[in-house]
Order: structure tokens, then sequence, then C-alpha cells
């Protein structure tokens, strides 16, 4: 071919081809320190949030997921804050929450078995290695907490409970919403727990009203969130948000569902009774039997 038979208009050498095999290509930088590819069509649909899905969930191919530090040390994980955007479309990113599980050699806090009780591990080989408590069997423990949060947060999110919306679990790492609250220089922050609040009355009736509502709708679904306090719970505005939810357990499956039930609604009814509110936990407790039978 000579030089002269070369177009110079790209157009032109596009003519007579199938428009479904053109595409306009736009390369990405190389990644720094703290950034990953996003993982959202990397993990299976069923380890993908509900739908209908948020307006603020990144979905593109093309988005990166870069680390902003980290926002809590657990007991036996981790949360992160990372955002996920597409560099191609800067005015859309979602700031998320990454829970990461750790193993059992570096946990500080093991589960006790009351709150596995009714529970199934899905094969016979897993659960073998669970009891052997062997380095395969570490690691299945720690997926399965993570699968128990992802199942949890899955469930009460349909259920409309004030939860985090889960974006997607891949591995041990759970992406949830970032549960967030206007801060004093007009950014964005990390909503404050319960404990660390100082509401007026109206707004202590409020908070409890709304928890109240939500225990109701667990327990009608025959769920429990068994460790329930005023330090896994957030405030966000006029809500509050129930987080770590690995532990929750079924009700009447569970031997000592009814005890975790009670325990909960004593733990935070201690709190709000602290602030002036009269609460008898035990008239609270048999309201909500009536809601699960």
């Amino acid at each position: 071919m000579t030089q002269e038979n070369i177009s110079a208009d790209p157009a032109d050498s596009l003519a007579g081809i199938d428009s479904k095999f053109v595409f306009d290509f736009q390369a990405y930088d190389d990644l720094d320190d703290g950034q990953r590819w996003t993982t959202w069509l990397a993990v299976e649909p069923l380890s993908r949030g509900p739908e209908p899905r948020p307006d603020w969930l990144v979905t593109s191919q093309g988005a990166i997921d870069t680390e902003l530090g980290i926002l809590k040390t657990g007991k036996e994980a981790d949360a992160f804050l990372l955002v996920r955007a597409d560099p191609l479309e800067p005015e859309h990113e979602a700031v998320m929450v990454a829970k990461r599980y750790r193993d059992t050699d570096h946990r500080t806090f093991h589960r006790a078995a009351s709150y596995t009780e009714g529970r199934s591990v899905k094969r016979s080989r897993d659960e073998r290695a669970l009891k052997k408590n062997s380095t395969f069997g570490r690691e299945v423990a720690k997926a399965e907490w993570a699968n128990a949060e992802w199942n949890a947060l899955v469930r009460c999110w349909e259920l409309g409970l004030p939860v985090p919306y889960p974006v997607q679990i891949d591995g041990t790492e759970i992406l949830m919403e970032w549960i967030a609250v206007d801060g004093r220089d007009g950014e964005l922050e990390t909503a404050p727990r319960l404990a660390q609040t100082r509401p007026e009355r109206h707004v202590l009736e409020m908070w409890w009203d709304g928890l109240v509502d939500a225990l109701a709708t667990m327990v009608q679904a025959g769920l429990v969130h068994g460790d329930l306090s005023p330090y896994n719970i957030l405030a966000q505005h006029d809500r509050l948000v129930i987080i770590d939810l690995p532990q929750v357990i079924d009700l009447v499956g569970n031997p000592m569902g009814f005890d975790f039930l009670l325990r909960d609604i004593t733990n935070v009814a201690k709190w709000f009774q602290a602030r002036g509110l009269e609460i008898d936990e035990q008239e609270v407790y048999a309201d909500l039997m009536a809601h699960a039978f």
C-alpha cells in the first residue's frame, strides 16, 4: 500500500464497518499505591447488593478504588474508607466502608459458640476444618463471619431496616454504604455512634421510637441482632442506623434467641434511661414478643 492510499481522516477508514464493531478507546493512567481497579464485576451477581440499587452506586468497569484510610479497628475486623470513581466521570464517585475480616490468629475477640447455634455449614469438609481449628479451618471461619454479616445486611436492607446498603462482598471484604453527616466545616464526616451523642429530649424520643420499630421488624422476621449496644448504632440526623451484624441470630432456631433479644433491649434501654426516658425493658420485651407470634 502506498502513502497516497492511506486516508488522513480516521473516519474514512471505518467506512463500511458495522457500527457494532466500532468503539472509542480511552487509556487510563497506571494506578498509584493504595489503589485498585473496581471489583464490582469481578464478583458473582449474588455477591452484589440488592435491587433497586441506590443512585450513588458506581458500577463502571473503569472505576478505581482509592484507599482513604482506616475508619475503625474492631475485635474481629477492621473498617476502612475508600472512594470508588471512574477517572473519566469525576462528577460521580462513591465513598464506601470496606470491612475486612481478620483470621482468628489476629483477632482480639473470638465469637462465642452460642451465636452460631442453629447455623449450618454448607460443606462437611469446612465443618470438619472448623472443629479441628486447622489453618484451613481458620480461613473458613473468617469467611463464614463475613458471609454471615453480608447475608444479614442484605436481609435487613430488604426488610426496610435502617442498615448500611450492602454494596458487595469479595472473599472476606464487605463494601457497604458510608453513613455520614454534615460536619462543622461543611464536609461530610462519619456519623457518630449513639454513645457519643447528646441529643435533645425530642430527638431522644424520636430515636427510641425508631429503634423499637426496627427491633419489631427484625423480631417479626425472626431475627435478633445479638450484640446491640450504643456503640454499634450510628446517629444520622433524625434516624439511627444499626451496624455490625455478623452475629445476627435466628430468634427461634437459636436456643438463646430470646435471651439475646432481652439483652439487646436492656443494653440500649439503659442508655436512653440514663438520659431521662422512662423505659420498662420488660414491657418492651413483651411488646416485641407480640410481633414474634
